[in-house]
């Protein structure tokens, strides 16, 4: 098996496209890192000055005191969170901020790592690797080496297993380099800057660069398994768009109770943000607390992170035992 796995994973160092997508994985972050660095760069001493004597001005606007005080009064109806500190909530949401005036905010790890830039690296790996995991395989079944392969080690399972385990590896290896690569470049630019980080966010973001590069591991094996289903790299993108868009769609649009809970991209974020909260605006509760004239909390959905554990495990199930069953029965032309 140590044998079989070394020629896969050499079989997968010189694979062209596979290349391609390992220097997009790290190419792409490094290009979103330079924006994040330069959109979030700090406001000059004098631009500074002008701006603050604005902020101080347009504070003090009865319009803007009434905001804060109906926010602090129902927090829900103007999305602040459970848990929050409700007054600095609504003072950051409607008080004039710097970065109203500059078109950039300062560095927050935190803010990066639920809804910024550290999400979109995530994401982005995960697409990548899927793609690395549907692409190795799928030139073996379009060039025919499939048949050649099997003639040398005739046993399908392990030949099943190994490319597997080889996808898996690597697309995790990968995914976490480059996830800890640009948490730590993120943590040192912030260090420069002297931006203040919170307790914890520091070591959140590198728990979460784990949790994304497992997960993005297993969507290389997944995109792996899908394409030893159907032999064919067309045939596994076309499910995949299916999954990932029109099923959305079709969910959105036949709305029924929990039908938010099997949007794959709650499930991402649930894995990536545990406690994961969103609006439902389109649940029962949700609309008689609408009417009622409630503060809304009867909108917010919350996911754990196990649930999108079993979420996306489920879905490798599907597509794992069928690919296994169907390589050691079916004729391989």
């Amino acid at each position: 098996m140590t044998r079989l796995l070394r020629v896969e994973l050499l079989r997968l160092r010189w694979r062209r496209a596979v290349l391609l997508l390992v220097a997009a994985a790290v190419i792409v972050p490094a290009v979103i890192f330079a924006a994040t660095a330069w959109n979030t760069r700090p406001v000059s001493a004098s631009e500074l000055q002008g701006i603050e004597q604005r902020i101080a001005e347009e504070a003090k606007q009865p319009y803007v005191l009434k905001q804060v005080a109906r926010c602090v009064e129902k927090p829900r109806r103007h999305g602040v969170r459970e848990g929050a500190d409700v007054q600095r909530a609504c003072e950051e949401q409607y008080l004039p901020q710097v970065e109203w005036y500059t078109g950039r905010a300062a560095l927050d790890l935190g803010q990066e790592r639920t809804a910024g830039s550290g999400y979109a690296v995530s994401i982005v790996l995960t697409m990548l690797l899927l793609l690395l995991g549907t692409t190795f395989v799928g030139h073996d079944w379009n060039s025919g080496s499939m048949s050649n392969q099997l003639l040398f080690e005739p046993r399908r399972l392990r030949v099943w297993a190994a490319k597997g385990l080889v996808v898996l590896v690597a697309g995790t290896a990968i995914a976490g380099a480059v996830l800890a690569a640009y948490w730590t470049g993120l943590w040192l630019l912030a260090e420069h800057r002297n931006v203040v980080i919170r307790d914890g966010d520091v070591s959140a973001a590198y728990h979460q660069a784990l949790y994304a590069a497992l997960l993005a591991g297993f969507a290389g094996l997944g995109g792996y398994a899908l394409t030893m289903l159907f032999r064919s790299t067309v045939a596994t993108l076309g499910v995949l768009f299916a999954v990932s868009i029109a099923g959305p769609l079709l969910l959105s649009i036949v709305h029924f109770p929990g039908s938010q809970k099997l949007m794959p991209q709650n499930n991402y974020g649930a894995v990536m943000v545990d406690d994961f909260t969103f609006d439902d605006y389109g649940s029962d509760a949700c609309q008689q607390d609408q009417m009622s004239g409630g503060d809304g909390s009867a909108c917010i959905v919350r996911m754990s992170r196990t649930h999108g554990a079993i979420y996306f495990g489920s879905l490798l199930l599907l597509a794992g035992v069928p690919s296994v069953l169907s390589f050691r029965r079916r004729d391989v032309p």
